[in-house]
């Protein structure tokens, strides 16, 4: 009788063990993000950013983007400072120094300058800021290189054609996006059009670069 009693302790154990074992299980799942992708900066879902997001990110100063501020106000005229956002995302005033202007919007870069001249520098001062042309360039194997007009919402796949197209000679699976912080992305372009792959974003100051087939 105590040899079942101990035979029946333990397998009463045992099973209480798999019982707390599958009950955990069934309370935790895998997660469905990956730890690698092709694409750095997936697009929101169905491939596109929402129009909300591409509206407020076309707001919005990117890294590559000519910012001109202009000072008025004061006893003296001071020339308009214009100058592109450096690849650290800020551009660099006088008197003041380096000011954070990639990701901010017009009137908040304007703000910003406002209240870092005023009034440690200047009593009363007016801060308009403005935005040059927004341009990103497209080279190689394409009909019409150069510099194209940035006029919002572009993928790779839409900066090509902008371009005239890939020329005959083109290597349509081996597109380079290079950002202007120097990241690059491969992009096969016949896949993108397929529908078989993302087309990445492009952003100001971005180049898209086509190679030459060798066959």
């Amino acid at each position: 009788m105590k040899f079942y009693c101990t035979w029946l302790g333990r397998g009463l154990s045992v099973c209480g063990i798999l019982l707390a074992g599958l009950w955990l299980a069934g309370c935790s799942s895998p997660s469905d993000e990956a730890l690698f992708s092709d694409m750095p900066h997936p697009p929101a879902m169905g491939g596109q950013p929402s129009a909300n997001e591409s509206a407020a990110d076309a707001a919005r100063f990117h890294i590559g983007d000519t910012v001109i501020v202009t000072l008025s106000g004061l006893p003296i005229i001071i020339e308009p400072h214009q100058e592109p956002i450096k690849e650290d995302g800020t551009i660099t005033m006088p008197d003041i120094g380096k000011v954070q202007a990639a990701g901010k919007t017009a009137g908040e870069l304007q703000n910003e300058i406002h209240d870092l001249y005023v009034p440690r520098i200047y009593t009363h001062l007016t801060v308009t800021v403005n935005i040059g042309d927004r341009v990103y360039y497209v080279s190689g194997e394409v009909k019409t290189p150069g510099r194209q007009l940035y006029l919002g919402q572009t993928t790779v796949n839409q900066g090509i054609t902008s371009a005239g197209d890939f020329t005959d000679f083109a290597n349509h699976k081996t597109v380079v996006l290079i950002r202007a912080n120097g990241e690059r992305i491969k992009v096969n372009v016949d896949k993108v059009r397929n529908g078989k792959a993302e087309d990445p974003p492009v952003y100001p100051g971005d180049q898209i670069i086509v190679h030459r087939r060798i066959w």
